[in-house]
């Protein structure tokens, strides 16, 4: 069997976008108008783009904050399922996808936020990503839509569990487009169960 399995889920991109700056404690993304070409560092010229980075909050159990480490976070994907969903949370018309910070906005994978760490998303030509982990939410999404939605930033952190998407990196170079198919292929491992063989 194969280390990593081909499935029948797809989804298309509707949406593309670079963070090139961070405003203080906001992030915001601006709109790429059709095609992005991702490089081995991600997005160039992106606020997340390069082969490392400095640790930050989410890796303090495992290295002090602003260590060099691999960077698996070059991308955020969300779903336009999950910001429906917090927009409806939010009571907003719509949920931004330039507050959250997102690269790709992707339409029709089921519970996107949860796909499985070392998935791949991969386009029929080839650009292929690995995601990393569920994006958890932060303060700085929430900072983002207080200054543009008063009164609605500060729900934000609690209405986006579980619907942030997942962040990535670049396993194969490549262009992106609106309109393009990617391809959900996931581990063929079962889920990790302590005990099971003695350990």
């Amino acid at each position: 069997m194969p280390a990593l399995i081909k499935t029948e889920h797809a989804c298309e991109i509707i949406w593309l976008g670079a963070v090139t700056q961070r405003r203080g404690l906001e992030i915001e993304t601006d709109l790429v108008s059709q095609t992005l070409d991702v490089s081995w560092d991600g997005v160039p010229g992106g606020a997340h783009s390069g082969r490392t980075r400095a640790s930050d909050s989410r890796v303090l159990q495992q290295h002090a904050k602003g260590t060099e480490i691999a960077n698996v976070r070059q991308l955020t994907l969300v779903s336009a399922e999950d910001l429906d969903d917090i927009a409806q949370a939010l009571k907003l018309d719509a949920c931004a996808p330039e507050w959250l910070g997102a690269n790709i906005v992707v339409r029709g994978l089921p519970d996107f936020s949860h796909i499985p760490p070392s998935s791949r998303l991969q386009a029929d030509h080839g650009t292929t990503l690995i995601v990393d982990m569920q994006n958890f939410p932060c303060h700085q999404v929430g900072k983002t839509i207080e200054r543009d939605r008063p009164g609605y930033g500060i729900k934000f952190k609690d209405v986006a569990k579980g619907r942030r998407g997942v962040t990535a990196w670049v396993e194969r170079p490549g262009p992106l487009a609106v309109g393009d198919q990617l391809r959900l292929h996931v581990p063929s491992q079962r889920a990790w169960q302590p005990g099971a063989l003695g350990i």
